[in-house]
C-alpha cells in the first residue's frame, strides 16, 4: 500500500513522470501510474523532478554567512590571506552560528549532502572540527556532512600537524586533505607520506587541494594516482581544483586523464572565476569522474556564493561553454550524481527503492533548471512534501 503519489511531473529529459510513495521510499516510478484510490494524492503541475543536490566541497567552518558583511580584502601572499583570515574570523560570530546559517541556507536551496573541508593543523588543533561537528550535529538525518581534515596552513611546513590530523580522523573526521605538496610544503612526497600513511592506517578517503600549475601540478597529480593505486584506494581519492589539467597541452591532458581514470582519482572543480580549470568534457571522455562544489562561500577568501548548487551548476556550464541540452546535463550531474559517488551514497536518486527525498522545480528539464537556475522550488523528503521557504509560492494541489 503506498502513503502518497507524486503525479503530474516531469524528468529530467521532459517526459511524464509520477512517483508513489511507501515508507518514505519510492515504490513505484512511471509515466502514469494510472488511478490509485484511497491514497493521498498531489499534483506536481508539470514541474521537474530532480534528485537532491550534493556539495562536494565546502568549508564551513570559514563562511561569513549568518554574519555581516565582510569586503573583501586584497592580499600579495597566502600568509597574508591566512591572516586575514584570523582577523576577520576572530571578529565574527561563533563558528558554530556561522556553519548553521550556512548549513541552513544550502538546506533551503535542495542540498542533502555535502563535503566540508574544516581547517585542522597544529596551531588551529581540532577547535573548528569541533565547532562543525556541532553545528553538523543539529542536521543530522535532514543533510549528509562529511568532514575533511584540511592542513590549510601545510603539513610539512607546520610542524606538529601530522599529529593534529591523525586526532582528527580519531575524532571523526571522514576524510584526510592535503594541500599544494610541493609549492606550499616544499616536501611533496613527505606530506604524501602522511596522508597516505593516515588513510590508510584509518580506512579513510582523500581529498587534497591542488593549486600547483601547468605541469607541475600534472607531476603532483601523478605521484597521487600511484600513491593510489599503492594504496588499494582506487575511488576513494580526490583532487580539488586541479587547476594544472586547464593549463597543458593536449596530449599532456590525454595522458594525466588516463592516469587518473585507470587509478579511480576524481576530479573537483567549482569553475573559478579567475582561473583556467579542468576540461570537464574531455577528463570524463576518458574515464575521469568530474564533480562540484561551491568551494569558499562569503569569507576572507572571496565574497561571492550563496550555496545554491543548482545556481554553481549553471555557472560551471557558463564557464564551460555549455550549451546542448546534452553538456547541461553534464553540469547537472556534477552536482548531484558525481557527488554522491564521491561520498558513497548509495540511497540516493530517483529509483524504485531509494530514499523519497528530490527537489521540485518550475522547469519543463534538467537542462532548462540549470541553464535558468529557477529560485522556485519545494523539496520533498522522505515522501513528505516540505514546506516552502519563505517568499516563494508554488502551484502544488493535494487531493
Amino acid at each position: 500500500m503506498f502513503d502518497r503519489v507524486f503525479v503530474n511531473a516531469v524528468a529530467a529529459d521532459g517526459s511524464p513522470l509520477s512517483l508513489a510513495v511507501a515508507d518514505g521510499r519510492i515504490a513505484r516510478l512511471g509515466a502514469d501510474l494510472g488511478a490509485i484510490e484511497g491514497v493521498e494524492r498531489i499534483d506536481l503541475g508539470g514541474q521537474l523532478l530532480l534528485p537532491g543536490f550534493i556539495d562536494g566541497h565546502i568549508h564551513l567552518d570559514k563562511s561569513f554567512v549568518g554574519d555581516r558583511w565582510h569586503p573583501h580584502q586584497a592580499v600579495s601572499s597566502l600568509r597574508e590571506r591566512l591572516a586575514v583570515e584570523k582577523r576577520e574570523l576572530a571578529l565574527a560570530p561563533s563558528m558554530v552560528e556561522r556553519a548553521d546559517a550556512l548549513i541552513s541556507q544550502a538546506v533551503s536551496f535542495g542540498t542533502v549532502a555535502m563535503r566540508s573541508h574544516v581547517d585542522v593543523d597544529a596551531t588551529t588543533g581540532l577547535s573548528n572540527l569541533h565547532a562543525v561537528m556541532q553545528a553538523r550535529e543539529k542536521w543530522r538525518g535532514i543533510v549528509d556532512i562529511e568532514l575533511v581534515a584540511f592542513p590549510q596552513a601545510g603539513v610539512m611546513s607546520c610542524p606538529g600537524t601530522a599529529d593534529v590530523l591523525e586526532a582528527a580522523i580519531r575524532e571523526g573526521a571522514e576524510v584526510i586533505g592535503g594541500i599544494d605538496p610541493t609549492t606550499l610544503d616544499g616536501d611533496a612526497e613527505g606530506q604524501l607520506d602522511v596522508v597516505f600513511g593516515i588513510a590508510e592506517r584509518h580506512g579513510v578517503k582523500v581529498d587534497i587541494h591542488l593549486h600547483e600549475p601547468g605541469l607541475q601540478g600534472v607531476e603532483q597529480l601523478q605521484r597521487i594516482a600511484a600513491r593510489t593505486c599503492a594504496a588499494g584506494l582506487q575511488g576513494r581519492v580526490s583532487v580539488s581544483h586541479a587547476y594544472a589539467l586547464g593549463q597543458v597541452p593536449e596530449d599532456v591532458l590525454e595522458r594525466i586523464g588516463a592516469t587518473l581514470a585507470n587509478a579511480g582519482v576524481s576530479i573537483l572543480t567549482n569553475a573559478p572565476g579567475d582561473h583556467a580549470f579542468p576540461p570537464i568534457l574531455r577528463l570524463r571522455a576518458a574515464g575521469v569522474n568530474v564533480f562540484a562544489g561551491n568551494d569558499n562561500i562569503r569569507d576572507a577568501w572571496w565574497p561571492y556564493g550563496n550555496a545554491d548548487m543548482l545556481q554553481r551548476a549553471m555557472l560551471i556550464g557558463y564557464r564551460s561553454g555549455f550549451y546542448s541540452d546534452e553538456d547541461l546535463n553534464v553540469a547537472l550531474a556534477m552536482a548531484t550524481s558525481a557527488g554522491a559517488t564521491v561520498m558513497e551514497k548509495s540511497d540516493y536518486g530517483l529509483k524504485v527503492g531509494n530514499e523519497a527525498t528530490f527537489i521540485v522545480i518550475k522547469a519543463a528539464n534538467a537542462a532548462a533548471a540549470v541553464a535558468a537556475a529557477p529560485a522556485e522550488r519545494r523539496m520533498v523528503r522522505r515522501g513528505e512534501l516540505q514546506a516552502a521557504p519563505v517568499g516563494l509560492q508554488f502551484d502544488i494541489q493535494r487531493a
